[in-house]
């Protein structure tokens, strides 16, 4: 189970992480996790390109070694990037200090004070730890995003309509709207994200990158 629409009542009990954006203008922040992936992420890049769109990747380091050629397009294309640990690591199921290790691995590859936990799991503790100060126990301070729209582009239960309709539905400026690219993810994800740009560009949005 999990929510398309992030309930009000998480942002409350969770004030600390960032779940959206304040914004005046009509503005999107569309976000790509557990990338890069060898064909599903030059997709994203391409199609961003063509609708001169902006996003945020929050990436695997273990990926980012392995494709670091596509970790440096995203880059060089002008789009941010996040850690999203080296391993995708579950912080409701992972020690602390392994925790806290495979971030700190992740960022030797990922220079990034933007932090998403892999399936939205952190613990407090986790998650204050991470945006503490930096100092010398403590690489760098964090920035935790969390979001408030996910369009269930890795769940194989649903149909690429209901993915489009997950994101069409409840997007509205601010928004951080969370897609994957990543093998599982790709079948939705190639067919829902140019409609979703196509879209929001009609209705006046544009699409920019999270704030460091």
């Amino acid at each position: 189970m999990y929510f398309v629409k992030t309930p009000w009542w998480l942002s409350k009990l969770y004030p600390a992480l960032t779940w959206r954006i304040p914004v005046k203008e009509k503005t999107l922040f569309l976000t790509f996790d557990d990338g890069p992936e060898i064909a599903a992420t030059p997709f994203v890049l391409n199609v961003l390109k063509q609708y001169h769109a902006k996003a945020t990747f929050f990436c695997l380091g273990k990926n980012v070694a392995e494709y670091i050629e596509i970790y440096e397009r995203i880059l060089a294309e002008g789009h941010a990037v996040g850690n999203h640990t080296f391993r995708h690591l579950n912080g409701w199921k992972t020690n602390n200090t392994l925790y806290f290790n495979d971030v700190f691995e992740a960022a030797k590859y990922i220079d990034s004070n933007l932090f998403r936990p892999p399936y939205g799991r952190i613990t407090r503790f986790q998650a204050g730890i991470l945006q503490r100060p930096a100092n010398s126990s403590m690489q760098r301070t964090f920035r935790v995003i969390m979001w408030d729209v996910l369009s269930g582009d890795f769940d194989t239960r649903i149909s690429s309509v209901e993915c489009l309709a997950n994101v069409v539905t409840h997007a509205q400026p601010g928004s951080i709207i969370v897609f994957h690219d990543s093998v599982k993810a790709f079948p939705h994800l190639k067919n829902v994200l140019p409609k979703v740009l196509a879209h929001f560009t009609e209705k006046g949005y544009q699409f920019k990158t999270i704030p460091l």
